[in-house]
């Protein structure tokens, strides 16, 4: 499996996600992230899973998920995903 980012020290409080991308340190409010995020509970927000591939992080319990790339402000034009003839 490709590991595309290595996700550390999430932390989720007052209002803000902090946590540390490729050694980078991270921070932006949950309402810049989602609107979902932002209207979640305490426990909502830190029942979370990071996907095995550093891709994303999910919150099973609002069912909200982000991608890292998003996060960062990484975007991807649609040549990148065709496959080659």
């Amino acid at each position: 499996m490709n590991t595309y980012h290595q996700i550390d020290e999430i932390k989720i409080k007052d209002g803000k996600l902090s946590l540390k991308v490729d050694g980078q340190s991270i921070s932006k409010t949950l309402l810049e992230i989602s609107s979902i995020l932002a209207k979640a509970s305490e426990k909502e927000l830190n029942h979370y899973e990071i996907s095995p591939s550093g891709y994303g992080i999910y919150w099973p319990l609002i069912d909200e998920d982000i991608s890292i790339d998003g996060l960062l402000g990484i975007a991807h034009s649609p040549a990148q995903w065709q496959k080659s003839a």
